[in-house]
């Protein structure tokens, strides 16, 4: 446990290097890397929320792909294809298998819901299972790995909301807001500046990895479960125990997998 508290405290240091305020955000996001899940980042464009995923990348010494989702993007686009290769010692022709942006550690989905449900659906094995099938075939992820998914609550023309079963796999839905005047101002004074800040690496994959086994390991007491799960329960229409207010305004409630 005090492992992971100073590598906390070390991350937060070199972040704060680039990225100024945001605190709430960032706990956020490290309570993610903490605990293995994936998290969808909304706010309005110039927030730093893409700066944030990559420096975080470079602080852990992770691997980072970048996804645009465009309405014509592709799954395979995502996971990768079978192409057909030529075997320069026997002249002939065999498919080969070319990893796509997923096999990656930090994976993120700018703006995920700018493209059809389609290739959106191309995620949902990676962020559950850590997996992807391509033609039959299984292909496992590197550990650790993460998505950050980006949403713009603003332009929502041409845009396809996420389904349900894809926003049941992120553990956070973290909102990004303006900071305060004084955070801007420092904001601007550190962007008006040649020099760059120097960032180094402070903690690794397999250092993650182990910090994940130590959070499942932590005893959670009979009540504690008894209350998640009631928290749970009680967001769903028709419950025993339902507010009035989830009765009227809450389509569907939280799934089993919010208590977990």
């Amino acid at each position: 446990a005090d492992r992971m508290k100073h590598a906390r405290d070390l991350i937060m240091d070199e972040l704060g290097k680039i990225i100024i305020g945001q605190r709430e955000v960032i706990d956020q996001a490290l309570l993610t890397l903490f605990v293995g899940g994936n998290s969808l980042i909304v706010g309005v464009p110039g927030l730093a929320k893409t700066l944030l995923i990559r420096t975080m990348a470079d602080v852990l010494d992770l691997k980072f792909a970048r996804i645009q989702f465009t309405p014509d993007l592709m799954p395979s686009d995502i996971t990768g294809t079978d192409i057909i290769q030529d075997d320069p010692e026997t002249g002939r022709r065999h498919m080969v298998f070319s990893p796509g942006p997923v096999f990656t550690n930090i994976l993120l989905a700018d703006e995920i819901n700018r493209t059809p449900p389609k290739t959106q659906a191309a995620l949902l094995e990676a962020m559950q299972e850590h997996r992807v099938t391509v033609q039959g075939r299984t292909y496992v992820l590197d550990e650790p790995f993460y998505v950050f998914a980006t949403q713009n609550p603003i332009e929502l023309e041409g845009t396809y909301p996420l389904p349900e079963a894809q926003l049941d796999r992120f553990m956070f839905h973290v909102i990004i807001d303006h900071p305060p005047e004084h955070e801007e101002m420092d904001v601007l004074r550190s962007t008006t500046t040649v020099q760059q800040a120097a960032l180094r690496p402070v903690v690794t994959g397999a250092d993650l990895v182990a910090f994940q086994t130590l959070v499942r390991k932590v005893p959670v007491s009979e009540p504690v479960m008894k209350y998640a799960l009631e928290l749970v329960r009680r967001s769903r229409k028709g419950k025993e125990g339902a507010p009035d207010f989830v009765e009227k305004w809450v389509s569907y409630g939280a799934s089993v997998r919010a208590a977990q």
